[in-house]
């Protein structure tokens, strides 16, 4: 049995309840097994993917909070700090009624790689709670916010662990986190990142990860021969990283028609209207029924449905497991060109399989969506020289450090033949740095 199936078993034995780790294991695992192949007897002998896929540590704590109706009420706080060798801990904080320890080690497993392809000192963490914030008023949120950091606060810290948003951790939940963390350790630093620009954020934070998974697609476009120019693209979600790719979509020339939210989506012929919809999901937090009944040729849909609108360039920005094998059938069927991920692993391992198969060109998120932990590391960097930089500086940045990527996930899958496998590209590059620095550090 070849060292990659005796971890891939041991890792299965150990975490058969959390199917979401499991298949992130098994797809980068999968994907260096040419890399593991060539150095079996040194990362053998150094356990090197035992202790990659094992967190440093993790932790799994009661929120305890109090709502408008004077109920107390509980939720489950985790963080897991995966692998620091190349920097401290950095991942977000999700907050939604899906989270579990295994969902928090899938995407803090995910994060590492994501972190070394940034080029920038960062290491893998995640975390979050199964709270959900939708419905809930202001004083519900800060209410959950300062318990949950209360207890958090005791794990993080500017050079040891750096927590960012997610899916449900907006700027305001930042605010409430970042208003606790100093008053209980009585220290301003830059713990957090995506705070607001008047303490310490960044700008470009908020647009950071659509931008930049639009800035590789536009390489990944350009370096196949291909133009943005007048490309239909197709989008799911409707968060921060979907409005913001369908934004920069457009300023690079494509038309971004479809949206999506957790209980329907929207295809908008026209283009969609970025302008309402951040009124309809960041303004109201309303559902897309209201951006379809502003728009007069919107059609409107309940359930799932976007892949089935012909596309050339497909982006999931949604969240885990929402490409399915039939939609990548229907993408390939309808002549799509490229699908990049602005989700973490929003793409089923057949779906995927299917989808490279057919000649389409896939990225997966660790590098599509790496934009932005980027910015989040631009605003460690920021807040520790005490500086704020331009608009233009940060997307500068951002762009150069995404067609960076781009370059070295194509690289690594060429010195390894496998050639356009950009999946395999991104772990292998992401993976190389992470060992180099485990085994200069030696067994800790």
């Amino acid at each position: 049995m070849s060292y990659v199936d005796e971890v891939l078993e041991i890792v299965q034995k150990k975490n058969a309840d959390q199917p979401e780790f499991l298949q992130a294991v098994t797809e980068v695992l999968d994907s260096l097994r040419p890399v593991i192949d060539a150095n079996e007897e040194l990362y053998k002998k150094n356990a090197i993917l035992e202790r990659i896929t094992e967190p440093d540590r993790q932790f799994m704590f009661r929120v305890p909070w109090v709502d408008d109706n004077g109920q107390v009420q509980v939720n489950r706080g985790f963080r897991v700090q995966f692998n620091n060798a190349i920097g401290p801990y950095k991942g977000g904080l999700r907050l939604h009624p899906s989270v579990n320890l295994g969902i928090i080690k899938f995407l803090g497993f995910e994060q590492i790689f994501k972190n070394s392809l940034t080029t920038l000192p960062i290491g893998g963490g995640k975390g979050g709670s199964d709270f959900d914030p939708k419905g809930k008023s202001d004083r519900e949120i800060m209410a959950f916010c300062q318990s949950f950091m209360t207890e958090l606060c005791k794990y993080i810290g500017a050079d040891v662990d750096v927590p960012a948003g997610d899916i449900g951790t907006g700027a305001r939940e930042i605010g409430f986190m970042f208003g606790q963390y100093k008053r209980i350790r009585g220290s301003y630093e830059g713990v957090l990142t995506g705070k607001g620009l008047t303490y310490g954020g960044s700008l470009v934070r908020t647009e950071a990860t659509g931008y930049g998974l639009l800035y590789l697609t536009q390489e990944l476009m350009k370096c196949h021969g291909e133009s943005m120019e007048g490309k239909t693209v197709c989008v799911s979600g409707a968060g921060n990283v979907a409005i913001y790719a369908i934004q920069k979509a457009h300023q690079l020339g494509a038309k971004a028609v479809t949206c999506s939210d957790s209980t329907g989506w929207v295809y908008d012929p026209d283009g969609i209207d970025v302008a309402l919809l951040k009124e309809v999901k960041e303004v109201k937090r309303a559902r897309l029924t209201e951006y379809a009944a502003a728009r007069p040729n919107a059609e409107y849909h309940e359930g799932r449905g976007v892949w089935q609108i012909k596309c050339d360039i497909a982006l999931p920005c949604a969240t885990q497991n929402e490409l399915l094998l039939d939609d990548a059938k229907q993408l390939v069927a309808n002549g799509c060109k490229a699908v990049c991920e602005g989700a973490n692993m929003p793409t089923t391992l057949d779906a995927t399989k299917y989808l490279q198969e057919n000649g389409v060109w896939f990225v997966g998120g660790k590098a599509a969506n790496a934009g932005g932990v980027a910015t989040s590391a631009l605003e460690m960097s920021q807040n520790s020289e005490r500086l704020s930089w331009s608009f233009e500086e940060v997307d500068a940045k951002l762009q150069n450090i995404m067609v960076t990527i781009y370059h070295n996930i194509d690289d690594a899958a060429k010195r390894y033949g496998v050639e356009g496998d950009y999946v395999a590209g991104a772990n292998i590059a992401g993976f190389e740095k992470v060992v180099e620095a485990m085994l200069a550090q030696g067994v800790c």
